[in-house]
C-alpha cells in the first residue's frame, strides 16, 4: 500500500514507523530481524531501508603504485526489503541514491522493486563519500536527487532509458523526497531549498520526510512554509533521540543541525551514559507528545538498527 494511503486510512492519527540500517556484511538476516522484533507491537504501516554508496580504499601493488578499489560493507537495500515484507507482511520503502549507482542500475533496481510489489520509494541524492570533500556523481548516473526523481516519474510512465524496447509495463511507485526543517547545508538560504523542494512535488513527489531536528517549532514553521509555497503533500517528522554525549558534536557536524540548549546543557550535566540515554529518551517523549498534538501523521524514527530506546519512547506515546 502507498504511505499516502497508510496516511489518508489513519484519518487524523498518528501512525509509527522507522528507519533501518542494512547492517554491516558478515551479519546474517537475523541482525534485521532483532531489530525490527521489538518495534512490532506499535504496528508500523511501513519501515525505511537505507541505501549506501560504495565507497573506495587505495591498495598498494607489488611495483609501488596504488590501486584504487571500490567497496561496499553493507548488503543490498533491495534484499533486505523483500526479507521484511516476507516476514512481517508490512510495506518496505528502500531509499534510492545516487551516488554509487548508473542509470541503469537505478533502472533495474526498479524493476527488481516493482517486481517485488513494493509501492513506495523514498529518493535521495546520497552522501558524498568518505574521501571526497563534495558528491561527486558516479559515472553514466545521477547528478541530484531531482533527476533521479525524474527517473522514478518516467518509469511510472513506462518511459524507459532505452527506447528501443518496446513494453506496456509501468509502475506505479509513490516517491517520497527529504525535507530539510534547519535548510540544505548545501542551499544558499531557505528560499532557495524550498524552491527545489517544491519542484519535487510538481514533478510528482508525493510525500516529504524530514531531517531529524530536535526543536520543534522548526519544524512547524517549516511545515508553515510548505504550504504557504503550495506544497500540500505530508509531511513526516524524521526523528533519533540521543544516546552518547558525544551526539552533541555529531549530529551537529554531520547533519547541521542545531541542538536546544536546554537539551545539551541537560546531557553536559549528566554524571553517566546511562544518564544522557535517559534525558535523551525524555526529552523526545516530550517532543513526540507535542508533534502529535499537532497533528503530524508519522512519527518516524532513525533507529540505526538500535531499536531499545525507540521502543521506550514509542511505550510511552502509543
Amino acid at each position: 500500500m502507498k504511505i499516502t494511503d497508510h496516511i489518508k486510512n489513519a484519518k487524523g492519527k498518528t501512525l509509527f514507523s522507522f528507519e533501518l540500517l542494512p547492517p554491516v556484511k558478515g551479519q546474517s538476516i537475523q541482525w534485521i530481524y532483532d531489530a525490527i522484533d521489538p518495534l512490532m507491537e506499535f504496528n508500523p504501516p511501513f519501515i525505511d531501508v537505507t541505501s549506501l554508496r560504495e565507497d573506495y580504499i587505495y591498495k598498494q601493488k607489488e611495483n609501488g603504485l596504488l590501486e584504487k578499489v571500490s567497496y561496499r560493507k553493507r548488503p543490498g537495500t533491495i534484499a533486505i526489503c523483500a526479507a521484511i515484507i516476507n516476514k512481517y507482511k508490512v510495506d518496505a520503502v528502500p531509499h534510492l541514491i545516487c551516488g554509487g549507482f548508473t542509470k541503469e542500475e537505478t533502472e533495474n533496481a526498479l524493476i527488481d522493486l516493482q517486481f517485488l510489489g513494493i509501492d513506495n520509494v523514498l529518493v535521495l541524492r546520497g552522501d558524498a563519500r568518505k574521501a571526497d570533500a563534495n558528491f561527486v556523481p558516479t559515472p553514466n548516473g545521477h547528478n541530484y536527487a531531482t533527476d533521479l526523481l525524474q527517473h522514478v516519474i518516467d518509469h511510472n510512465a513506462g518511459k524507459f532509458l532505452h527506447e528501443d524496447i518496446e513494453s506496456t509495463y509501468k509502475s506505479d511507485f509513490c516517491v517520497g523526497v527529504a525535507g530539510y526543517p534547519e535548510k540544505h547545508f548545501e542551499a544558499p538560504n531557505l528560499k532557495t531549498d524550498f524552491k527545489y523542494l517544491k519542484q519535487k512535488v510538481d514533478m510528482g513527489a508525493e510525500f516529504i520526510v524530514t531531517q531529524m531536528f530536535f526543536d520543534n517549532q522548526k519544524y512547524f514553521d517549516f511545515v508553515k512554509k510548505c504550504r504557504e509555497n503550495d506544497i500540500n503533500v505530508p509531511i513526516i517528522p524524521g526523528l533519533k533521540p540521543i544516546s552518547a554525549i558525544g551526539q552533541l558534536v555529531a549530529l551537529p557536524k554531520i547533519f547541521h543541525i542545531d541542538l536546544p540548549e536546554e537539551l545539551s546543557e541537560a546531557i553536559q550535566d549528566c554524571k553517566n551514559p546511562k544518564d544522557v540515554k535517559q534525558v535523551g529518551t525524555d526529552f523526545m517523549i516530550k517532543q513526540c507528545k507535542e508533534l502529535i498534538t499537532f497533528g503530524v501523521p508519522v512519527l518516524h524514527f532513525y533507529t540505526m538498527g538500535k531499536p531499545d530506546q525507540t521502543k521506550q519512547i514509542a511505550q510511552a506515546i502509543f
